[in-house]
């Protein structure tokens, strides 16, 4: 039996996939999302080589966070100068960048490394139902 490793994938062998974001628990739409950017749901993947297609994800507003991590999850920012930490709780960041929770949840779900940054390249959030990629015929993808 012989193993085959991917080469350096052709734009042409991605797909574009359409998750619906609603009423789903944040972690667990990150884990299928970020399995969905790295290829892992296709018979060529290869941990070295970025096979993954393209994900839209709409709806991202109305994702849903499990026990009271509404108010208690905090996100921290740290501009670089001393005592300019700041925090701020899921609900605020609902409220000002709702994309923002499900793009954070997504890479710490990636791979540490120079090739994680282009698989969130091909990662598209809208908080809303619309979105501009319908001239790339996006499948929905059941999650």
């Amino acid at each position: 039996m012989k193993t085959t490793l991917a080469k350096n994938v052709k734009a042409t062998d991605r797909a574009w996939l359409l998750v619906d974001a609603k009423d789903q628990v944040v972690g667990r739409l990150a884990v299928k999302i970020a399995n969905l950017l790295r290829g892992r749901h296709k018979v060529t993947y290869t941990p070295h080589v970025d096979t993954g297609d393209y994900v839209v994800v709409i709806n991202a507003d109305k994702v849903r966070f499990s026990g009271n991590k509404e108010d208690a999850k905090e996100y921290m920012f740290y501009t670089g100068w001393v005592g300019t930490a700041y925090r701020r709780n899921a609900a605020h960041m609902r409220a000002s960048k709702p994309e923002f929770i499900l793009r954070h949840a997504v890479k710490g779900m990636l791979p540490k490394n120079r090739l994680a940054n282009d698989m969130l390249t091909k990662l598209r959030i809208f908080p809303g139902a619309e979105h501009g990629h319908a001239a790339q015929n996006p499948v929905a993808y059941k999650v």
